[in-house]
């Protein structure tokens, strides 16, 4: 099994609907089992053009376990948005769900269709803070899981 740690958010109602949805159903995924899931937070967007600036987010975080490979995992977390309306046609745009795949077992890649560790995601406080609540804290380029005091590097 390895354990794959996400980021999600919607700033389209319902926010908390499709943050559910999502964690159903990235849990319902072959060999797949939600591990824990932060509380939901309400966040101001970020990098987003400027007439969607009013719509604030919703975000949490997840771990899971999965007997998936990696690129079969992101494929389907896509296929996850896709399903319950994610649109991508302004960059940044509104959305229904948004799921970022933030570490893999502390996998690292760097490929066009996928980059492990997720780059932007310690610069992000809707990412850290969830994060943080479950044990998992950025640390020079990696991710620290665990407990402070008794943390494991990925």
């Amino acid at each position: 099994m390895s354990r794959a740690v996400v980021s999600l958010g919607s700033n389209i109602e319902p926010r908390a609907e499709f943050l559910a949805r999502a964690l159903d159903a990235l849990g319902a995924l072959p060999s797949t089992r939600l591990v824990q899931a932060s509380s939901v937070m309400e966040t101001v967007p970020v990098d987003v053009p400027r007439k969607f600036a009013g719509l604030l987010f919703l975000n949490q975080a997840a771990v899971f376990d999965t007997g998936l490979e990696v690129r079969d995992f992101a494929r389907r977390m896509h296929a996850v948005e896709d399903g319950l309306g994610r649109t991508r046609t302004v960059r940044n745009g509104p959305r229904t769900i948004d799921i970022d795949l933030v570490d893999f077992d502390g996998m690292v890649l760097d490929e066009p269709d996928l980059t492990l560790p997720h780059p932007r995601a310690a610069e992000r406080d809707f990412v850290v803070h969830p994060l943080a609540e479950l044990g998992i804290f950025p640390e020079r380029g990696r991710w620290r899981i665990g407990k402070p005091g008794n943390m494991e590097e990925r």
